[in-house]
């Protein structure tokens, strides 16, 4: 009876550690957030003197400031419709989140780590001061000039209503590159592709000129009416100039410049007409198209007849090409670098007399057809915008 007792006694310990390793080979570890896009800024008091930490509250007293973002593509951050199409899917982590309403007051959840590192397991708990307001205005001027409970600036004034602190390397390129230099492979199939930083890092204009430079042009004005001018920064943060919806007025900055060929307005039959473009990445400190690998410029030359009828046509396109599945992988890039030209050529010998035009039409895309066709996007949002356009009458003799 006792040698029973203590089998049984073995045969229970048996299974109870037994089951203690089962319970530690399947526990799950939370991983806390360490990479600096795999969580928002942390929850912002709003600073003494303001009501609130909207773009609106800001644009009582920096009027022209807060009219200029309104028309900029940071303040359609949260509600871009390509965005929320993204946000919508399966794949779609968390994380994106994080550059497109930056601040935790403007996020439904706040994200405490993750499970086994597993960026699709976050583990969540309700934010108690989510502003859903303040969630709609994306990324509005406390995300980037409210921290600590004070108004970062550039001259750290003691003449505002509200806490202000003095802070030039905070608001340096620094703070647009922590977004717009967002390059990681999270999964096979999801990569961030955003080199922006690291092209202008590589370019003629590192240590010369920055982000500030040319997307906040430096302007001399009253920053709060009734307090004199100094310098200042217009603060569309123009870019590509394709408006996130439709009508929307938007601040367009150009890095290409034109050179056309000259055109003769009569042709003798069977006399070659040749045409040349040349498209040179004049202006702009990192490569163009930037950012989106989904952004091209589309070349189209077509010759048309008197009806209207193209009777020759050539397409260029200049850009990147992804296949994002089985793995995500680049295909193709011929994006031009900084002082990087190309030329375009376009030739047709006619065989008859008739009055041609030669219509030629650069195109800045921000993804083509058949993507927003995936993702459901209609005539809301517009694809593209044109930057060169020009006819050319032809008479063949």
């Amino acid at each position: 009876m006792q040698k029973k007792i203590v089998y049984l006694s073995l045969i229970v310990f048996a299974g109870i550690v037994a089951y203690q390793v089962f319970l530690k080979a399947t526990e799950k570890e939370i991983h806390p957030l360490i990479k600096s896009w795999e969580k928002a800024v942390p929850h912002q008091q709003i600073p003494k003197g303001l009501a609130s930490l909207s773009a609106e509250q800001c644009g009582a007293c920096h009027v022209k400031h807060y009219e200029e973002w309104q028309h900029s593509t940071h303040s359609h951050a949260w509600t871009d419709l390509q965005f929320q199409a993204e946000l919508k899917k399966e794949s779609s982590p968390y994380l994106c989140i994080n550059c497109h309403i930056p601040l935790q007051n403007q996020q439904e959840f706040i994200v405490m780590g993750l499970v086994d590192g597993d960026i699709y397991q976050p583990v969540k708990e309700k934010n108690p001061h989510f502003d859903k307001k303040l969630q709609q205005e994306g990324i509005n001027c406390a995300s980037c000039h409210v921290r600590d409970n004070v108004v970062i600036g550039s001259t750290g004034t003691t003449k505002a209503p509200h806490a202000t602190r003095k802070d030039p390397v905070f608001l340096s390129e620094k703070l647009c590159i922590s977004c717009h230099n967002a390059n990681a492979v999270v999964t096979s199939t999801l990569v961030c592709s955003f080199e922006t930083g690291d092209e202008w890092k590589a370019g003629p204009y590192y240590g010369q000129k920055n982000c500030i430079s040319c997307h906040m042009e430096p302007t001399k004005r009253e920053v709060v009416a009734g307090f004199g001018e100094r310098l200042s920064h217009l603060h569309y943060f123009a870019g590509s100039g394709i408006p996130k919806v439709k009508g929307a007025k938007t601040k367009a900055l150009n890095g290409l410049a034109f050179y056309p060929s000259k055109v003769e307005k009569s042709y003798a039959v069977n006399q070659e007409i040749v045409y040349h473009l040349k498209l040179k990445n004049e202006f702009a400190g990192h490569r163009v198209p930037s950012g989106d690998p989904e952004r091209f410029f589309g070349i189209s030359m077509e010759l048309l007849d008197e009806n209207g009828k193209a009777i020759a046509q050539k397409t260029d396109r200049i850009g990147e090409k992804w296949e994002w599945y089985p793995a995500a992988k680049k295909l193709e890039d011929n994006n031009l670098n900084p002082k990087e030209e190309r030329t375009f050529a376009f030739a047709y010998k006619p065989t008859k007399k008739q009055k041609l035009t030669l219509a030629v039409k650069v195109t800045k895309n921000r993804l083509d057809q058949k993507s927003a066709d995936y993702n459901k996007l209609d005539e809301r949002y517009p694809l593209f915008i044109t930057v060169f356009d020009e006819k050319y009458a032809i008479e063949v003799k």
